[in-house]
């Protein structure tokens, strides 16, 4: 049986990058996002670049029922690889944001991971041949930092995916938070973020952050910190001086 891989978040940055290169590792693909013009564009290409079959979900995971429509399509048995790659930041401070924004926020970066890697794990355990299979949760170097209610979002995906990896990897699944720093895509362009105030050595590829996070996903690993500097960072967030890096996360959003 070939090997198919569904993507949240699949038509630009990271989630397009994991298409590109599980593609030409000759999974076949299932994409998911909003926009159906940018999905059926992304999923022609895929296959007629990589020989592969792609087909695609449109679907928005801050509600239930896009949720739940991507749901039912990982409970089909050819799914051995999940990339909860969905997200995005909010622009403004916590306490100047509707609550319901807030909201839709926690669903895509908390909710649907949960309920997607819930259906996932029950089809790869089912599979009566050839069971196992990935779940690579896309999270942040933000998870080890206290920075506001994404950064809180991302360390519970980090712990969510460290615990499942622990629990699940006798029986042959790997769940992996993949947890890059600032990365070249169109992420921080939605939160008008200017750029030009990281130096140039903060920012990694995307490509680098998939390769690395597959590697580390097939080798088994729980946590995948793309690059030295960022496993530095990660390192000083989650053990260092709490007192200092309080200071140095500043007043987050």
């Amino acid at each position: 049986m070939t090997s198919t891989a569904l993507i949240t978040g699949a038509t630009s940055g990271i989630g397009a990058e994991f298409a590109r290169q599980l593609a030409n590792r000759g999974y076949n693909l299932v994409l998911t996002a909003r926009n159906e013009d940018r999905l059926r564009d992304s999923a022609a290409a895929l296959a007629r670049e990589y020989s592969v079959q792609t087909e695609y979900v449109v679907a928005d995971l801050a509600d239930p029922e896009g949720v739940e429509r991507v749901s039912r399509r990982l409970e089909k048995p050819d799914i051995t690889m999940l990339v909860n790659n969905a997200g995005y930041g909010l622009k403004n401070s916590f306490e100047r944001n509707d609550l319901s924004v807030e909201l839709d926020h926690l669903n895509v970066l908390v909710a649907a991971p949960l309920q997607l890697s819930h259906a996932a794990l029950n089809t790869m355990l089912s599979r009566m041949e050839n069971p196992g299979g990935h779940i690579i949760n896309v999270a942040s170097v933000a998870g080890f930092i206290p920075r506001g209610t994404y950064s809180a979002a991302k360390s519970w995906v980090i712990t969510f995916s460290r615990w499942a990896n622990i629990a699940y990897r006798g029986r042959g699944i790997h769940v992996t938070a993949l947890c890059p720093g600032f990365v070249h895509t169109e992420f921080h362009q939605r939160m008008d973020m200017d750029k030009s105030l990281y130096p140039g050595w903060m920012w990694l590829d995307a490509e680098r952050v998939v390769r690395e996070g597959l590697a580390d996903a097939f080798a088994g690993k729980g946590v995948s910190i793309p690059s030295k500097r960022y496993k530095l960072l990660a390192w000083f967030g989650a053990r260092g001086p709490q007192a200092l890096v309080t200071r140095i996360a500043g007043r987050g959003r």
